[in-house]
């Protein structure tokens, strides 16, 4: 019988030791305090590391921070891509883009807000890395949020005069102020009509 030794883990590291799992629970901790109010036995505690662990895997707290916010950034981008990109239709994917906002911004995860909004607020006219990180994702949504708007306009979709670009800068200044109001529990069917509304103005 064919017995091979075990895979030796860092000294220290727990047995069960999943790093993704790590950032995704510090991302919690992050978004529910805040960079600056968390502390590290909030984040050991999270985590389930010692701290000679969370240090050997991530680095300091600012390090796993940047890690918990690249998490982020990463699912929003991925699920602005669900939404917006072919097949579907443009018109299509910008209400599905629209009504994922809606929904984050309501009841208990509007409650909650958004990570990234919150870290902007906090830190990204504080922290280079921080305000690169979110500079790169307004951006990123703008230009999604353009290509969508682009392909609609190709389409004979778009009203006379609207243009692509600039109407993406509404809608992302929009989608950003409604995690801001959804802090305050707004009825989910205001914002839903006010996000239609919006988009009413750009399209036939």
């Amino acid at each position: 019988m064919n017995h091979q030794n075990p895979v030796q883990l860092p000294r220290g590291r727990p047995r069960s030791f999943d790093m993704e799992a790590a950032v995704e629970r510090a991302m919690g901790v992050f978004w529910s305090r805040g960079y600056h109010a968390t502390a590290l036995p909030d984040l050991l505690r999270a985590t389930k590391l010692s701290r000679g662990s969370l240090y050997a895997a991530f680095g300091d707290k600012h390090s796993l921070f940047l890690r918990a916010l690249d998490r982020y950034i990463a699912d929003a981008v991925r699920r602005m891509d669900i939404e917006l990109t072919p097949p579907r239709e443009p018109v299509d994917g910008l209400r599905a883009y629209l009504a994922g906002y809606v929904d984050r911004a309501s009841g208990a995860n509007g409650r909650r807000g958004c990570l990234l909004v919150a870290t902007a607020m906090e830190l990204a006219g504080r922290d280079a890395e921080v305000g690169r990180r979110v500079a790169g994702f307004f951006k990123t949504m703008e230009a999604r949020v353009a290509a969508a708007l682009s392909r609609a306009k190709t389409a004979g979709q778009l009203a006379d005069g609207v243009e692509p670009s600039s109407a993406a800068r509404i809608l992302v200044c929009f989608v950003e102020g409604l995690r801001v109001v959804g802090k305050t529990a707004p009825a989910r069917t205001t914002s839903q009509a006010t996000a239609d509304a919006l988009l009413d103005r750009f399209i036939k």
